[in-house]
């Protein structure tokens, strides 16, 4: 079976399971610039502009035309010149929604947000996958393998390489993203999520992340390991489920600063944090009700395995869902380095918990804060405050 597979097999199965998914297939030419339903001005554009339109404006029908058009150039037009702050800069946009302005009847100004997609309902936005997307500028031309679009956006390229080419490897894939990003930042400003395959192995990772940051996906429905069918089919079944891939992207990525290089790294959840989180805010959830029990579990994790990060994806979800009511959240760890670690990791990705970096000059001025904090909870129980 192996041998009968290569690259052409390769994407073809690729968009068969995507249709099985339920996304809407178009081949590369068919929406090429000059054809008679062309859907792009020019080999230039990356983002479907008028599935884009139609979205906001499905998604956003109480909110005025010219707010509506705004938030779509804010989308189009790119602030920085860097493609990671541009990026950055998207992913806060598909996340929380555009910030716009709009003037009310009564003459006062209104501020809302312009949603790019519909995170409650996943069968009310355009899911589409493209092969042979073709990309051009002044100085490159490019055909990308697949392209996973969701009302217009290209959130996901998928690179594929020949299984029976013994010098095209996985290495090579992830080499040949690297080198898209470099030709064709605008596309990957609008990049959530990288797939590279060989036809056997398949590994999912963001646009900043090295090789060794591209893991597999190994589950489906659930968290258990799929065994007995190919890592690609388990990669774009687990993760291209538009009822997982919504969260995955809205919940599970997350930018880190490095303040040692002024780097930034995006970065994205493995397979086992994606699961233990949810599962931990759905018993949280269960747990804080009125007639709940006030026992949420416990999360088992082994060393080396992300337990920070992990911590972190769990506690965006706590703060941004709509039954926790605004908590507050308090880490109780037994060792100083812990404390180190998790102050860090908190500070250096902060927007994940859709607020500013904690103030705080050192981990010293946040144990002060949490003492006192501590100290003032007991003498509240106590009945002195």
């Amino acid at each position: 079976m192996a041998a009968q597979f290569n690259e052409s097999t390769i994407e073809e199965a690729t968009l068969s399971w995507s249709q099985e998914l339920g996304y809407e297939y178009l081949p590369g030419p068919d929406i090429a610039p000059g054809e008679p339903a062309t859907e792009r001005d020019s080999f230039g554009d990356v983002v479907l502009v008028e599935r884009l339109r139609t979205a906001i404006d499905r998604l956003n029908q109480d909110i005025p035309t010219e707010a509506r058009e705004e938030a779509l150039r804010k989308v189009l037009r790119p602030e920085s010149p860097s493609l990671i702050a541009n990026n950055r800069a998207f992913h806060g946009m598909l996340r929380d929604g555009v910030p716009v302005e709009y003037s009310r009847k009564d003459g006062s100004i209104a501020g809302d947000h312009v949603w790019l997609v519909d995170y409650e309902n996943p069968d009310s936005n355009d899911w589409l996958v493209v092969n042979q997307f073709t990309i051009q500028d002044s100085q490159s031309h490019r055909r990308l393998d697949v392209v996973v679009f969701v009302n217009g956006l290209p959130l996901t390229v998928i690179e594929l390489k020949d299984l029976k080419n013994e010098e095209a490897t996985i290495d090579d894939a992830h080499q040949q993203i690297g080198t898209y990003k470099a030709e064709f930042p605008s596309l990957f400003t609008y990049n959530e999520l990288c797939v590279i395959s060989d036809g056997i192995s398949a590994r999912l990772g963001s646009m900043t992340a090295g090789i060794e940051w591209f893991k597999p996906w190994p589950t489906i429905d659930d968290e258990q390991p799929v065994k007995g069918i190919l890592e690609l089919e388990i990669l774009i079944r687990g993760v291209f489920a538009p009822a997982r891939f919504l969260p995955l992207v809205r919940d599970f990525i997350l930018f880190e600063d490095d303040p040692d290089s002024d780097s930034v790294y995006k970065i994205l959840a493995g397979y086992h944090q994606f699961h233990a989180a949810r599962k931990a805010i759905t018993a949280t959830v269960e747990a804080t009700r009125t007639d709940g029990n006030r026992q949420c579990g416990v999360v088992w994790h082994t060393q080396g395995s992300g337990k920070s990060l992990t911590m972190l994806f769990y506690s965006g979800l706590v703060v941004s869902h709509s039954q926790m009511n605004n908590p507050t959240l308090v880490v109780l760890t037994d060792r100083n380095d812990l404390d180190d670690q998790l102050f860090g990791q908190f500070q250096r990705c902060s927007d994940v918990l859709r607020q500013k970096p904690v103030q705080a000059e050192s981990v010293e001025q946040l144990r002060a804060a949490q003492s006192l904090a501590v100290a003032r909870f007991h003498a509240r129980r106590c009945g002195y405050l």
